[in-house]
C-alpha cells in the first residue's frame, strides 16, 4: 500500500468522499484508496484542515423557553434559564449538564466591574468551572459570601470558586477568612470585630449581583460535610427549615429560621440579599422546590437557572 505523507488535494477528497458521503468504515476506505488503515484518520484531518472538508451542525438551543416565560411570569423571576437535559441523569451529571448549557447566559449577567458574592456549592462548582469571561473583562470584584465550612479547602468551596472567578474576570477577590458556622454567639462576636473579617462584612451589605445555591436541611454541603450538629438540624427542623442560602435556613416564607444557628454563622445577610439587585440562583433537580418557592417568596432570589424537571416542579407546585 501507498503511503504519501504530502498527500494530494484529490487524494484527500477521494478519502473524504469515501468516510463521510457514502459511509464506508475506515476499514473499507482504507483498502479502496490503497493506504493503510492507520493513516486514513490522519488524512481526514488533513483534509479538514486544508478545507477539503466543513463540517456543519444545525444550532442547538439548550433551553425551554416557554417553561422560562411561565416560570418569569408565575414566579416573579427577573430572569429564568431552564436547561432541556437528558432524562435519567445522575446527580452529578444533571449539574454538569445544567451547568455547562448555562454558563455563556450567567457570566452575561456578571457586571464587567463592579462587586460580585458568590457562594459555594456543587453546583456552583461546575458553573464557575463552565464559565468563560467576555473579551476585555477586567475590574470586577470578587467577594467570598460565606465563612469557610471545615478546615479544609474542597473543589465546590466559595474560597476556591472565587479566586477562579476573579481571576478569569481579571479581578480581585476578598476572603471572609472565618469557619462559617461558630461554635457560640460570642466567637461569632469576637471575630466579627477583626478588621480582616468586618472589612468584609461591609462589602456584603453593598453587593448587587450574588451566585448562589440552595440547600435543604438534608441536601447542602453542611450536611455532606457534616458539620451542622445534630442538635441544630434538629431546631431547624422545629423551626419548619425549608431551604438554606450561604449558610442560613429560612422557612416557607424566606424568613430566617430563629434558631441558636443563627447568631454562630458568619455570612452574607439575608436581608443583604434582597436589596441586591442580581441574586441568581442555580439548582440541578426537582428536590428543592419548596426551598426555592421560600427563598422567592422571601425576595432572596431574582435570578433561577433550573432544569427542566425542577421547573415543572415549581409550575406543578405553584398550580
Amino acid at each position: 500500500m501507498a503511503e504519501n505523507n504530502n498527500a494530494s488535494d484529490e487524494l484527500l477528497v477521494q478519502i473524504a468522499n469515501l468516510y463521510y458521503v457514502d459511509g464506508l468504515p475506515q476499514t473499507n476506505v482504507a483498502r479502496l484508496a490503497n493506504v493503510s488503515q492507520a493513516k486514513v484518520s490522519r488524512l481526514l484531518a488533513q483534509a479538514r484542515q486544508r478545507g477539503l472538508v466543513r463540517i456543519t451542525v444545525a444550532e442547538y438551543d439548550p433551553r425551554d423557553h416557554e417553561l422560562e416565560s411561565r416560570l418569569e411570569g408565575r414566579l416573579g423571576l427577573r430572569q429564568a434559564v431552564v436547561v432541556k437535559t437528558a432524562k435519567g441523569l445522575n446527580a452529578l451529571e444533571l449539574r454538569q449538564s445544567v451547568t455547562h448549557f448555562a454558563a455563556p447566559w450567567v457570566a452575561r449577567w456578571i457586571p464587567s466591574k463592579g462587586m460580585v458574592a458568590i457562594a459555594g456549592g456543587r453546583t456552583m462548582q461546575w458553573l464557575i468551572h463552565s464559565m468563560t469571561a467576555p473579551p476585555g473583562v477586567e475590574g470586577l470584584t470578587v467577594v467570598q459570601s460565606m465563612g469557610n465550612i471545615d478546615a479544609t479547602v474542597g473543589p465546590y468551596d466559595a474560597l476556591e470558586l472565587g479566586r477562579i472567578l476573579a481571576k478569569r474576570w481579571c479581578g480581585q477577590f476578598f476572603i471572609l477568612n472565618t469557619p462559617a458556622i461558630l461554635p457560640d454567639a460570642k466567637t461569632r462576636k469576637t471575630l466579627q470585630g477583626l478588621a480582616s473579617v468586618s472589612s468584609v462584612m461591609d462589602q456584603l451589605r453593598g453587593v448587587q449581583t450574588a451566585l448562589v445555591g440552595i440547600g435543604t436541611l438534608h441536601n447542602s454541603v453542611f450536611v455532606e460535610r457534616g458539620v451542622l450538629p445534630v442538635d441544630d438540624a434538629a431546631q431547624l427542623a422545629a423551626a419548619g427549615a425549608v431551604g438554606e442560602i450561604c449558610g442560613r435556613f429560612y422557612d416557607r416564607d424566606g424568613k430566617e429560621c430563629r434558631t441558636s444557628l443563627r447568631d454562630r454563622v458568619i455570612s452574607i445577610e439575608l436581608d443583604d440579599l434582597r436589596r441586591a439587585e442580581g441574586v441568581i440562583a442555580v439548582v440541578a433537580g426537582s428536590d428543592r422546590t419548596e426551598a426555592i418557592l421560600g427563598a422567592l417568596e422571601g425576595g432572596i432570589v431574582k435570578s433561577l437557572v433550573i432544569d427542566r424537571a425542577g421547573a415543572a416542579a415549581l409550575l406543578e407546585a405553584r398550580s
